[in-house]
């Protein structure tokens, strides 16, 4: 669309902005015409498909050893399987493809075959390839399950397996008794009103709920469409991380374009991620990490994460959506799509209004996506960590509750506002990150809707599997009497806030 001065004259238009700087021939070989630009440089196809597999091999193979940071060998030799984070969206469906081609059954055009195809250097690297995909359906009213599409385009890829998982299998207790975590401890009941989060494992309800029931009652009794986000982006994470455990994986890859990285980043930012924006690129993760409390256990941590650990990559990291978008096209792969994550009746949240954001950018400034990555890229967390957090399993910030506690504005009944060294041992919030401690107690200032309609919010919820045992292993809960547990500070309503400065207010 051009820009004109109604009162300047036919010259006054502004010219068009190009789509690319110089010609439209390749950057690459100088000789044909470019078929697609990439951030204002032209590429024809024949350099466009080796240009997508440098990317992607240069993000992926220098973690592929066991030691990432030691010297370069020729030999690709991970310690353990290959595990696919499949969703069936454009970055898995093309992150699928390029490990079939290069590493599952080479692509002679893509892969050198230097030396001979019987060559030491082009045996197999991971003796397993797995894809797993989740499907969401229960979480989100009307959604559609699209688990046999997903296998269909995977069952079209030879020499990989296929590993269906639910997102309701967060609270199945027996699927996590075949992963190994301990499901027989008692669950937990968190107390949503308190800000504390306090717990018990005894429960007024004595009907045992289906996992799907438990997850659907957690999900609607969230207080915002944003947590609901990242709650559900939380669980998937955490099922693949023990997905890749059970299948003896040490690598976990996942879809993730340059764009979605770059709306990662932001809206985790906005929503108080900044301590894990390392974690947002790549990740070294083990269960046994999420067993350590405090900073005194480098060894142990050391040692455990040596026996057992998982590195999640996203290799396509320096592809963006338009590249994946070709690939498909000109590789006619089939793209089985996702739905959106829609709370019907309420807003947009954080993720979703990011996504529209950076999506627009892309469109009309490209390179400044790349910028955002590049620029979180050299951001170092402030602080210490101080354990790791029983939701996510990522690195807790030393302090952090602390200083929630100092700018939250509360109101103090009788002047007691300190829990009992008793009635602290059954509080939630010290073992939560910033990101889950909000998702579970940072509300609206109006009432949401239904998420189901079959099912209403509580005040009360039963915690994920992983997070029960966890907490079983961290501390032993107290219970107490109710007369015994002291009142506490509790944040003030706005109308309680508006009444407490009445007097000063001026008149409309």
């Amino acid at each position: 669309m051009s820009c004109e001065d109604p009162t300047g004259g036919a010259d006054a238009v502004m010219a068009r902005r190009p789509k690319y700087d110089r010609s439209k021939i390749c950057v690459k070989c100088k000789q044909r015409t470019g078929n697609i630009v990439i951030r204002h440089a032209v590429y024809c196809r024949e350099c466009f498909v080796p240009l997508i597999t440098y990317r992607f091999r240069k993000a992926l193979e220098p973690h592929v050893n066991e030691r990432p940071d030691g010297p370069r060998r020729t030999a690709l030799k991970p310690r353990g399987n290959l595990l696919i984070a499949y969703s069936g969206g454009l970055g898995s469906t093309v992150l699928l493809d390029l490990v079939k081609r290069c590493y599952v059954n080479p692509d002679e055009s893509l892969v050198s075959m230097e030396g001979g195809r019987d060559h030491p250097r082009h045996e197999r690297v991971w003796k397993r390839v797995t894809v797993c995909y989740v499907e969401l359906c229960g979480a989100f009213p009307e959604m559609r399950d699209r688990t046999e599409d997903a296998k269909a385009t995977v069952s079209a890829c030879q020499d990989i397996e296929w590993l269906p998982l639910r997102i309701e299998d967060v609270f199945d207790a027996s699927w996590w008794r075949r992963v190994g975590v301990q499901p027989d401890v008692s669950p937990l009941h968190v107390d949503l009103r308190d800000d504390k989060l306090s717990f018990t494992t005894d429960s007024d309800d004595d009907v045992k709920k289906s996992p799907i029931q438990a997850l659907r009652q957690y999900l609607a009794s969230l207080p915002t469409p944003t947590a609901l986000d990242s709650t559900v982006k939380i669980f998937v994470r955490v099922l693949l991380q023990y997905a890749a455990l059970m299948t003896g994986s040490s690598h976990l890859l996942f879809g993730t374009t340059l764009t979605s990285l770059a709306v990662s980043l932001i809206s985790g930012v906005s929503q108080g991620n900044g301590f894990h924006v390392k974690e947002e690129t790549q990740e070294e993760w083990s269960p046994e990490s999420s067993f350590t409390s405090g900073t005194n256990d480098g060894e142990r941590e050391k040692k455990a994460r040596s026996k057992r650990s998982v590195r999640l990559l996203r290799p396509l990291r320096e592809i963006g959506r338009k590249e994946c978008a070709v690939w498909c096209w000109w590789m006619g792969l089939k793209v089985v799509g996702r739905e959106d994550w829609k709370w019907p009746g309420t807003k947009p949240g954080i993720d979703k209004l990011t996504r529209d954001f950076i999506f627009g950018l892309e469109k009309d400034y490209p390179s400044t996506v790349s910028t955002i990555v590049k620029t979180c890229a050299k951001l170092v967390p402030k602080g210490e960590k101080a354990g790791y957090c029983v939701s996510c399993q990522r690195p807790i910030q030393y302090g952090m509750q602390d200083w929630k506690n100092r700018i939250a504005i509360r109101s103090r009944d009788g002047g007691s506002a300190l829990r009992t060294s008793a009635s602290e041992g059954n509080s939630l919030a010290r073992y939560l990150c910033y990101v889950c401690h909000t998702n579970l107690t940072s509300k609206g200032a109006r009432p949401l809707p239904p998420l189901f309609e079959d099912i209403k919010s509580c005040d009360t919820v039963v915690t994920p599997v992983w997070t029960s045992s966890r907490i079983d292993s961290l501390v032993a809960p107290v219970s107490l009497p109710p007369d015994a547990i002291p009142k506490v500070a509790t944040p003030l309503t706005e109308s309680a806030m508006r009444e407490a400065v009445q007097e000063y207010l001026l008149d409309d």
